[in-house]
């Protein structure tokens, strides 16, 4: 009888504490659930939102030439390298000149017999002039010196523009920079046999550059002369010249279906003339309210972000659907759904739940996201 009573002590004293967790279970759970959350808020603000597309662009030189020689003969020398960078004037290229040279040799010579008759000539129209004011020549012979003395100085001036003209054509085996740029192929060698329809190279001037950039039709309506901008971008996607827009072709492609729009720029960086490089049209820059990536949720098509608002005895989360528009760089442009101002929670929204008690506090710089913290597919949920 005494064994049976200390079992039956014992087995009350189990009930009663199974009892007792059993009703603090819940109670803890409750004041659990009542503890705030703590997240991360941000205050609605306007930003600059750009409207921007991004196409390949081809880089075009202000000014361009193809070089062809003047005169026909072979090569003699090429004193530059195609990609050479060179100043105007500089001689590129020499066509054989020895056959000029030597008519130019010649028109020297007869240049010089020339003058010399022209001396004799004036010498003889002198002593003429003297005879006659003595009377001993007659006026007959003194108007025939004087003839003479006309058709030798006739004959210097026609040897002297003779000259000149061989000196002239004898520049023309000299193939010149008409202005500095850069030089291009030079697809002939040393030996070869030119023509004056020989393209012996080309000089494209880099100082100033030009962009074109093909854009599609409905966007270029969008174009403004001297407001649109563009941007040449880097292997990294970051801008490194911006020019505006100076042309808009009047007419698509018939090739293409698509506009030219041209912009010009310093070639300060050592670009080069048909080199294609990406670019970033912009085609409008506004102001809106900008809402970071990671503060929004999705459930299905639909976007939404959770506000955090005063609610009974603190503030609480609310989920606030809204639409969202382009995004500039790590934000969402907002068009409609909040108001400028509005607090928006930041931090931990794949586990807050629509009317969540939550205690606020400033958001912290992120550079990276962390765990908690981003959009959800399913939140809310």
């Amino acid at each position: 009888m005494r064994l049976v009573s200390v079992a039956g002590v014992g087995l009350a004293l189990l009930t009663l504490a199974a009892c007792g967790k059993a009703q603090s279970g819940p109670q803890q759970a409750q004041q659990g659930a009542a503890d705030p959350m703590a997240v991360e808020v941000i205050s609605l603000a306007p930003g600059e939102v750009r409207d921007t597309s991004e196409y390949l662009g081809q880089l075009l030189s202000r000014q361009s030439v193809s070089l062809r020689p003047q005169v026909s003969g072979y090569v003699q020398s090429i004193r530059v390298r195609p990609g050479e960078q060179v100043e105007k004037g500089q001689v590129l290229l020499v066509v054989d000149p020895r056959r000029e040279r030597a008519g130019l040799l010649a028109a020297q010579a007869q240049r010089s017999s020339a003058v010399a008759s022209r001396e004799y000539a004036r010498q003889t129209r002198e002593r003429a002039a003297q005879l006659l004011k003595e009377g001993l020549l007659s006026r007959q012979d003194y108007e025939q010196a004087v003839a003479q003395a006309r058709t030798a100085e006739a004959n210097a001036r026609a040897a002297e523009a003779q000259i000149q003209a061989q000196q002239v054509e004898l520049g023309y085996f000299e193939v010149r920079a008409p202005f500095a740029g850069v030089v291009g192929n030079i697809p002939v060698r040393v030996g070869d046999s030119v023509s004056q329809e020989t393209e012996l190279t080309r000089v494209d001037q880099s100082q100033t550059l030009e962009v074109s950039v093909q854009v599609p039709v409905e966007r270029a309506a969008k174009i403004q002369v001297g407001r649109t901008e563009v941007e040449l971008l880097d292997t990294k996607g970051e801008p490194i010249v911006t020019a505006p827009v100076f042309f808009v072709a009047s007419t698509p492609s018939d090739a293409t279906q698509l506009v030219e729009v041209k912009a010009a720029f310093q070639n300060t960086l050592g670009l080069r003339a048909e080199q294609v490089i990406p670019t970033r049209v912009i085609y409008e820059t506004r102001q809106a309210l900008l809402l970071p990536t990671y503060a929004v949720s999705r459930l299905g098509s639909q976007a939404f972000v959770f506000t955090v608002i005063p609610g009974d005895g603190g503030m609480v989360s609310q989920r606030q659907p809204v639409q969202l528009g382009q995004i500039q760089g790590n934000s969402y442009e907002l068009v409609e759904g909040l108001k400028q101002g509005t607090q928006v929670a930041v931090s931990g929204v794949q586990l807050l739940r629509d009317g969540q008690p939550v205690q606020p506090k400033p958001a912290s710089p992120r550079g990276s996201q962390g765990p908690g913290v981003g959009g959800a597919s399913d939140a809310g949920q």
